[in-house]
């Protein structure tokens, strides 16, 4: 799996880049927002999700780590393929997508060309309470940065050895009964406590 590629961008459009990486051209599919971001640079790091088809290899692009994780949780959506997973990141940006998709909101998908009715209702089912628990912040800089100190709880534990079931359930006790600004390790040295 390529994670990111660090290079420079020799051939930008709207909708694809190619990034020389050491004299290796990577051609990547990129939405407008990711266009936008990096539309004024001449080189950078864009984050990358392989998808392997039997037709073709595709390389797909992101300027913020939080636009992956939003194409990701997308494309497991059944219905949901990468080119309107794609088409969703173009016209509205990870933190609206989940915005819309936690308070039902189907007419904001619907107004995505490639999403039906259908569509944004099957989204929201099978998108909302993944979504509820994380939270799209920008941090330092301007980055976006999915935010879900929960799920990093639980897999640091399960990382541990601990079933998934137990550590679930032994970080949803300690996040209630900690403050809401405790930090990762508060939570898992507690967490650990509560097995």
């Amino acid at each position: 799996m390529i994670a990111f590629v660090r290079g420079q961008f020799v051939v930008k459009t709207t909708t694809r880049v190619v990034v020389d990486v050491n004299g290796v051209g990577y051609d990547l599919q990129i939405s407008l927002n990711t266009y936008s971001a990096i539309s004024a640079k001449e080189s950078g790091l864009l984050f990358t999700y392989l998808q392997i088809t039997e037709n073709a290899h595709t390389l797909f692009g992101f300027a913020e780590l939080a636009e992956k994780e939003m194409f990701l949780q997308l494309i497991s959506v059944s219905g949901v393929g990468a080119s309107t997973a794609r088409m969703m990141l173009s016209g509205m940006r990870p933190d609206e997508i989940a915005r819309a998709i936690v308070q039902g909101n189907t007419k904001q998908l619907e107004s995505v060309k490639g999403i039906g009715k259908k569509s944004a209702e099957r989204l929201i089912v099978e998108l909302r309470d993944k979504l509820g628990k994380q939270s799209f912040e920008t941090g330092i800089g301007g980055t976006t940065a999915v935010v879900s100190i929960d799920s990093d709880a639980v897999h640091a534990l399960v990382a541990l050895g601990i079933g998934k079931p137990m550590a679930e359930q032994a970080v949803k006790k300690t996040i209630s009964s900690l403050t809401p600004d405790a930090s990762l390790e508060e939570i898992i040295k507690q967490a650990l406590k509560n097995l």
